[in-house]
């Protein structure tokens, strides 16, 4: 999971061609919740996060109530249907991405968001701990104008917090969701199957304000 260098920042006119074809089955039965990847849930509602390396990431959200699915992936870029070496060469523009399926009676978006901010360190710019690169850069991708108009408050609020605790900017990056794509078999709950593997999260220990 490690990447090291000068961060790369690509277009649609220079990142990799990709493929037609899905690196994963998406009917794949989820480790945790023991349902297909891509199984429906009515009335439930879908929120994209990066922040850092998705191993560590995605068991970060399988362990809040109220989530009843996630999935690793890649998300923010232009190469179609990316493979996890692609995406570690910084050319596709995509980051390492966590799908979370929530049911919104038991947690809020907004929740989510606070949560988010609070698990990782979001000042880092294209880096997270030991992992340098674009793909491992901290993002929200919103799905609605609600969720980027309160992704962007929260931010906000975050912000005060942390510069009152002597940290600098937030450089997390708050857009519109495109195409979404399923990171291979091998990713997807990592650390379910490889307890004890590689986590690159270090948070900032602030609060985010309520």
């Amino acid at each position: 999971m490690f990447g090291f260098g000068k961060p790369v920042h690509v277009t649609a006119q220079t990142a990799l061609s990709g493929s037609n074809t899905p690196v994963l089955d998406a009917s794949l039965e989820h480790r945790i919740f023991g349902r297909p990847l891509n199984a429906e849930y009515p009335g439930s509602e879908t929120a994209y996060f990066a922040l850092g390396c998705f191993w560590g990431a995605e068991k970060l959200f399988w362990q809040v109530p109220g989530v009843l699915s996630t999935a690793a992936g890649y998300q923010g870029g232009y190469t179609p249907n990316p493979t996890y070496q692609q995406v570690c060469t910084g050319m596709t523009g995509h980051a390492e991405t966590v799908r979370v399926v929530f049911d919104p009676a038991k947690i809020s978006y907004a929740e989510l968001v606070r949560f988010f901010f609070e698990h990782h360190d979001p000042t880092q710019g294209d880096r997270q701990g030991n992992d340098t690169g674009t793909q491992y850069r901290s993002a929200l991708f919103t799905v609605s104008n609600a969720q980027q108009a309160t992704a962007e408050k929260i931010r906000d609020e975050y912000q005060h917090a942390l510069t009152e605790a002597g940290y600098g900017t937030i450089t997390t990056a708050i857009e519109p969701a495109k195409q979404w794509y399923f990171a291979e078999d091998y990713h997807q709950q990592y650390l379910d199957a490889n307890p004890g593997g590689y986590d690159c999260h270090v948070r900032t220990g602030v609060a985010c304000p309520a």
